[in-house]
C-alpha cells in the first residue's frame, strides 16, 4: 500500500539546513493500522503531509498503490489526494454554514459526482457512523464528537483506500474520544487502512502497530523493532 524509502525532508531558514525528515524509511501494508507518534517538532506532522501528497520530499521516494508520488506535479498530487486519500482532521474542517449533509458531499463535487448520487452516498456515510437523523444539523448544532463523526464520514464517502487521521481527539473531551476511537477500531475491522497521527502516547497504544519519530527519524517500529 505504503511503501518510503529514504525520505528527506530539508527546510531552510537563511543559511541554516533544517532536517525535518531525515532518511526515513517505511511500509505499511494494506489494511493495517498503524500510529504514528511523536512530541511537537519530532516530524510527525512532516510526514504525515507526505504520506497525505499535501507535499514532496527533498529526496527519496514514496509510492502508494505501486505509483510513484515523490515526484509527481501539483495537480497530479491532488488528483492522488482525492482518489486514494480520506482526510480526518483534529479541527473537524467543517463549513460552518453547510449541513452535515451538504460538509459530507463535499468530496464528491470536486470528483464530478452527480447530485443524486453524491445525496445517496452521504446519507449512507452519515447512517454508518450514526447520525442518520442529524443530516440537516449545521456544525454549531453538532457536538464536537458529533461534528468529528460527520467529519470521518466525509472522509470515508469517497471510498478511499487509505484513511489519514491527524490527532482526530485531540479537540474532543474524553468521553467523545473513546467514541471516535472505537470508529477508528471498526472501520479498522472493516478493511480500512488507517494511519493515525498523534503526540499521545496513550491513543498511539490503541493501534496494532505503533511507529515512534524523534528528530526526524523513526526510533521505534512496533513491527520491526527498535528502541522505545
Amino acid at each position: 500500500m505504503i511503501v518510503i524509502e529514504n525520505m528527506y525532508k530539508i527546510y531552510k531558514i537563511g543559511d541554516i539546513e533544517v532536517k525535518a525528515l531525515n532518511n526515513v524509511s517505511l511500509t505499511i501494508e494494506d489494511r493495517e493500522f498503524v500510529a504514528i507518534v511523536g512530541p511537537s517538532g519530532s516530524g510527525k506532522s512532516t510526514l504525515m503531509n507526505m504520506i497525505g501528497c499535501l507535499d514532496v520530499p527533498t529526496s527519496g521516494k514514496y509510492y502508494i498503490d505501486g505509483q510513484e508520488v515523490s515526484k509527481m506535479s501539483d495537480r497530479a498530487l491532488a488528483d492522488m489526494r482525492n482518489r486514494k486519500i480520506g482526510f480526518i482532521f483534529q479541527q473537524f474542517n467543517l463549513l460552518p454554514k453547510l449541513t452535515a449533509e451538504e460538509n459530507v458531499q463535499l468530496p464528491m463535487i470536486y470528483r464530478g459526482v452527480p447530485a443524486g448520487e453524491r445525496h445517496r452516498l452521504a446519507l449512507e456515510a452519515l447512517d454508518r457512523v450514526g447520525l442518520s437523523d442529524r443530516t440537516h444539523h449545521k456544525p454549531k448544532e453538532l457536538s464536537g464528537g458529533q461534528q468529528q463523526r460527520v467529519a470521518i464520514a466525509r472522509a470515508l464517502v469517497g471510498k478511499p483506500s487509505i484513511l489519514l487521521a491527524d490527532e482526530p481527539t485531540g479537540a474532543l473531551d474524553s468521553k467523545s474520544g473513546a467514541e471516535v476511537m472505537n470508529m477508528m477500531q471498526q472501520l479498522h475491522k472493516e478493511g480500512h487502512t488507517i494511519i493515525l497521527i498523534t503526540h499521545d502516547n496513550h491513543i498511539a497504544e490503541q493501534a496494532p502497530r505503533i511507529v515512534r519519530i524523534q528528530d526526524g527519524e523513526i526510533s521505534y517500529d512496533s513491527k520491526g523493532g527498535g528502541n522505545a
